[in-house]
């Protein structure tokens, strides 16, 4: 009997220690946007955080991307709910601090996991501040890149002995590499852009980055393409319609169409966002490609380097009433710390680690296609900080409703920046 009791009792000791265990760990709720293959992998990345840091817990919810996202994000924390940690696009970062959504980050919190501003491309960094304070912490640089296949470069003398693209530099000599590539009587495009519905989102991409080139500037105190700005506004947009214009690039293309074009070998290059590289990667590996390819930072076409870039960063909400309690920020610093550390399995979608110890690391100079385009962080050119601009702003519905239309022969250059200018204008005031 005393045996028994003694049994008993350790048994119970044993469950008490076991409860104790659970309850000492500290759930985090997360929220993000992730989905396809971006999901696939941060999902495989939050199990492997729990593994590591086995008294963490992380509680995941996957929301619909864009405004929905953004708009659940700004209730919840008006009513003191929503999650601890969420994804963000520093794009979004202006409105987020504009309607209190967001909680800054101090110099102690950083500190605490071991990282600092010297950690992150200087470009990431700052989009990521706001009046001085830090409002999210970078998980990576994503941009639009240019995929090509070796195969047709290389028939027509534009694929150099390093199997990059040569002779592309220069809108004049991009304009005669997309005529060379382009075959009518087979129906090969020299160049496939998503320019067609639902939304002009990649036709600003590229406008931005052909702004940039020529050091123009889409907003500055207030004014929207004023000035010289505003001619340099015109010829980006002339020149990507220039393209579809002649033939080179098709009209009105949808964005799987788009991607479909240059996959199937009827386009011999694509513009697309870091993003499409695991599709690529996949396709290859499955042996349904049917060429070599490659992709490389978007080419330099007017006076200067420049790239249009976002980021997927980490923030926390400002909680109205009941904010983000100290033991489980710590948490939460935890997380940002480990999952920047371990930006080399993120990089695998496509992206670009902000975590520069990780970027400059043997693992990631040894990836490809993605050290073939690294050198764009260097480069990245944010969207203007503003309320009006990043990922499903007023900027991005102007791009559809005006600058879609002229890149496919609808409107003249001229009058769709003058049209963007007065709706961007207009959502300033």
């Amino acid at each position: 009997m005393a045996r028994w009791t003694r049994a008993a009792a350790a048994s119970a000791l044993a469950m008490l220690a076991l409860g104790a265990g659970a309850e000492a760990k500290t759930k985090v709720t997360w929220w993000d946007f992730l989905s396809g293959g971006d999901g696939l992998r941060m999902k495989a990345m939050i199990q492997a955080f729990e593994k590591d840091n086995p008294d963490i817990e992380i509680d995941a919810t996957t929301l619909e991307w864009g405004i929905p996202f953004y708009t659940k994000v700004q209730t919840a924390a008006a009513i003191g709910q929503g999650p601890d940690i969420m994804t963000y696009a520093l794009s979004r970062i202006p409105l987020g601090v504009s309607t209190g959504s967001l909680r800054p980050f101090s110099d102690a919190e950083l500190s605490s996991v071991g990282l600092a501003a010297k950690d992150y491309v200087p470009s990431d960094w700052d989009a990521a501040h706001v009046d001085g304070k830090l409002y999210a912490v970078p998980l990576d640089i994503h941009s639009i890149i240019l995929y090509y296949n070796k195969d047709l470069l290389k028939k027509a003398g534009l694929l150099g002995d390093d199997g990059r693209p040569k002779g592309l530099d220069g809108l004049t000599n991009f304009d005669a590499a997309l005529a060379k590539l382009t075959d009518p009587a087979s129906g090969r495009y020299g160049l496939s852009i998503h320019d067609g519905q639902p939304d002009g989102s990649s036709v600003w991409r590229i406008f931005y980055t052909l702004l940039k080139q020529q050091s123009g500037t889409f907003l500055k105190d207030g004014k929207v393409l004023e000035g010289e700005n505003g001619t340099k506004a015109e010829t980006a947009l002339g020149a990507i319609a220039d393209w579809v214009g002649r033939g080179w690039a098709p009209k009105a293309t949808s964005y799987p169409a788009s991607l479909a074009l240059f996959t199937s070998g009827k386009a011999a290059m694509h513009v697309n966002g870091v993003w499409e590289v695991p599709t690529m990667v996949d396709l290859a590996k499955a042996d349904k490609l049917g060429f070599a390819w490659g992709a490389v930072q978007f080419p330099t076409l007017f006076d200067r380097p420049a790239t249009w870039a976002d980021s997927h960063a980490f923030a926390v909400p400002a909680r109205k009433g009941n904010a983000v309690s100290p033991e489980t920020m710590k948490a939460v610093m935890t997380v940002i710390a480990w999952m920047d550390r371990h930006g080399i399995d993120w990089a695998s979608a496509g992206h670009i680690p902000a975590y520069r110890p990780v970027t400059d690391g043997p693992a990631f100079l040894a990836l490809k296609p993605n050290a073939d385009y690294a050198g764009l962080a260097r480069t990245a050119e944010f969207d203007p900080k503003s309320t009006v601009t990043g990922v499903a702003s007023p900027t991005y519905d102007a791009a559809t409703n005006f600058m879609e239309p002229a890149v496919n022969g609808q409107l003249d250059a001229k009058s769709a920046i003058a049209q963007t200018r007065d709706q961007i204008q207009d959502a300033l005031q």
